[in-house]
């Protein structure tokens, strides 16, 4: 456990001085970390949570969860964490609830080897305003949901026999290691599928006044779709309109008429592929998509996409882009997607076209993307050209010509926001700007040259900033890798491996310098990244300080 004193200290500055209360400290720690925002701290090193680890932690919730990306403690934060909401992390392989996931319930099986699912209500609640007649009707019309857009079936078993999805209602500490909170807090959570005992299984907070249909109380039609969404393999999503959203929204609706929200489909049908019906009307653009790919271990089986599409494994991606805290990679007219645990959510591409509404109709490629982070639109460039996206549709007035930004080219290599202070950077051959999104003009003293940022390649294919506050720099095969607020990159990799998941040769070993091993001066001439492996620890440490302050002729 963080201690207190430290902790008020810490909140105190990340709540602009007001300070928190001692109960709200406390509280805010152990939410950041049952979600996954934060690691737990060593118990054996008594290691403090860092003001930066914080406050990046604050960051990355207030980001998925859509509201003000502050840093900071505020009161709609606070209030944000106080909502009721499902008890599975948003983000996955960080908590220590994630890590014990990973051990009892064998993550890599992520998705149904079948498409029949039987279930079966183990236990009802003992008080309850809904009946169990009422409380199977809503359940069976929340597995309907899903079965209308994918190819999954459900059937209700009855008796005592084996089924996939084991149901119930429990309070406290109810067997699986999980225990629920009482009413308000957490209502239910659900379990992966894959070869263990609990794969599927959901269970439902009793101490809850499930309804349905009524803003009184918490509707179980709502969470129950929810739920069954993890069952069968969707995690959490910060797309708005989504139901796998974590923070429970209300009632949808009457059962017969509810329409699952567009970003779910696709979810489902990357994971199970598109319900195919028997009409002339059937959408033929898309082909089924297979299972995500195993998280653990590596290296992963390549597969081989479809004739019409692009390989994964030996393409140069056009454009890379971090949109709501996941990775998409662009080549031609298609993207991959891969989630925040580091997942794809399929081998095979999806089109641009059926995800971003009103893009030119003959797409080729795009430059670069990146999502503003004063309103979270996201912006495509192509060409002399830009288009701005709230979510998945293009706003009115779009495309516009990218003299927009006062950029005096023609198009750009790649775009970034650099998480060090919110600026937005444009790339083109051995230059690159700085562009203010809150005053809307670019920054005096711009363009700059390329070669400040220190280990990077020019004309770069693309530039991204991710979740763990680092950026990555992307061309042909190789993406380097910088720390923080840092302009000096520490390690490379290969793109196909290290992102795509794919089997690829490790890049070949550099030789060793022959004299000293880790001077400043042999690691310019050298052109490549400081290994400090590849030194004794003293003369590494040195090095990497003088490389990374001293200025570079």
């Amino acid at each position: 456990m963080i201690p207190v004193l430290w902790t008020i200290l810490i909140f105190s500055h990340l709540s602009g001085g007001e300070g928190p209360s001692a109960r709200d400290v406390s509280k805010g720690v152990d939410w950041l970390t049952r979600y996954g925002y934060l690691p737990r701290p060593d118990p054996l090193t008594s290691q403090l949570q860092t003001l930066e680890s914080l406050t990046d932690a604050i960051k990355s919730m207030q980001r998925f969860a859509g509201i003000q990306e502050t840093g900071i403690l505020d009161q709609q934060t606070l209030d944000l964490m106080k909502k009721r909401r499902c008890s599975l992390p948003d983000i996955i392989g960080t908590s220590e609830i994630m890590r014990r996931r990973r051990k009892r319930y064998a993550l890599s099986g992520s998705v149904w080897k079948k498409r029949i699912l039987t279930w079966r209500i183990k236990k009802y609640p003992v008080e309850s305003q809904l009946d169990q007649s009422k409380i199977g009707s809503l359940l069976h019309h929340a597995f309907q949901v899903w079965s209308k857009v994918s190819p999954l079936e459900f059937r209700q078993s009855p008796g005592s026999g084996d089924v996939d999805i084991l149901i119930e209602f429990g309070r406290s500490q109810h067997g699986d290691g999980y225990p629920f909170d009482g009413a308000g807090g957490t209502l239910a959570h659900a379990f992966f599928p894959g070869d263990h005992p609990l794969a599927g299984d959901t269970h439902f907070d009793e101490d809850e006044t499930w309804t349905y249909n009524t803003v009184e109380g918490t509707d179980l039609f709502t969470v129950a779709i929810h739920e069954f969404g993890h069952a069968i393999g969707l995690a959490h999503s910060s797309a708005g309109q989504s139901i796998m959203q974590p923070y429970y929204q209300g009632p949808v609706g009457e059962v017969q008429r509810f329409q699952l929200p567009q970003d779910d489909v696709y979810g489902v049908e990357q994971l199970y592929g598109r319900l195919r019906h028997p009409t002339s009307e059937d959408p033929q653009d898309d082909p089924a998509l297979p299972p995500r790919i195993p998280q653990e271990p590596f290296p992963h089986p390549s597969s081989k996409p479809g004739p019409q599409s692009p390989d994964r494994c030996s393409v140069i991606f056009d454009a890379v882009a971090n949109i709501r805290g996941e990775a998409f990679f662009f080549k031609d007219h298609y993207f991959w997607r891969m989630q925040r645990a580091g997942n794809l959510v399929s081998f095979n591409p999806a089109h641009i076209k059926n995800f971003w509404k009103g893009l030119p109709a003959d797409l080729k490629k795009v430059d670069s993307v990146y999502e503003r982070l004063t309103d979270h639109k996201i912006i495509f460039f192509i060409g002399d050209k830009y288009w701005v996206f709230s979510n998945t549709e293009v706003e009115p007035g779009y495309p516009r010509p990218i003299w927009d930004f006062e950029l005096p080219v023609s198009s750009i290599d790649a775009a970034f926001v650099w998480a060090h202070n919110g600026k937005t950077y444009f790339f083109k051959g051995d230059k690159f700007w700085r562009f203010d999104e809150q005053q809307k003009r670019m920054d005096m003293g711009y363009p700059k040259k390329m070669s400040l940022w220190k280990g990077v390649p020019s004309e770069l294919d693309d530039i991204m900033g991710f979740n763990n506050g680092n950026t990555y720099f992307f061309k042909g095969s190789t993406y380097w890798m910088m720390r923080g607020g840092e302009i000096e990159a520490e390690s490379k990799g290969s793109t196909h491996r290290d992102w795509m998941h794919c089997d690829t040769a490790e890049p070949p070993v550099e030789e060793e310098p022959k004299s000293g091993g880790c001077s400043c001066e042999q690691n310019r001439n050298a052109g490549r990244v400081l290994s400090p492996g590849r030194c004794l620890l003293a003369v590494a440490l040195f090095a990497q300080l003088c490389c990374r302050y001293l200025p570079l002729d």
